[in-house]
């Protein structure tokens, strides 16, 4: 993600209280639990490559995203399950049926920067 600015910083606006989050999350979790309701799987982290074709379809956008992140950043095929997997929790998360390229954007974000790409 990227910084934030002074004003951001130093803002009166309050953000997201911790109650409106973990009422997103429940959302979230309850949405995972209903997509998976006939298997053994629980979660978004635990989809194999076979949910995750049904469940993180890509617009040509999207893909082709990925696959310059792919290219750019040298990741391994593990490392594409997990941001597909990420950006499917977020767009959970913001109530999107599809996942759309803000969420692989922001799911690739979240890797480079657990990797130390950006540092």
């Amino acid at each position: 993600m990227a910084a934030l600015t002074t004003e951001e910083i130093t803002s009166d606006v309050s953000s997201e209280s911790s109650a409106s989050i973990r009422e997103r999350v429940e959302v979230a979790r309850q949405i995972q639990r209903e997509r998976f309701h006939r298997t053994a799987i629980q979660c978004n982290a635990e989809m194999t490559s076979r949910h995750m074709r049904r469940a993180c379809e890509l617009d040509p956008t999207s893909r082709r995203l990925l696959f310059a992140a792919i290219e750019r950043l040298g990741l391994s095929a593990r490392a594409h399950d997990r941001i597909l997997k990420v950006a499917r929790t977020i767009a959970d998360l913001a109530g999107e049926e599809r996942v759309n390229t803000a969420h692989v954007a922001e799911a690739v974000q979240y890797r480079a920067l657990d990797r130390g790409y950006f540092r």
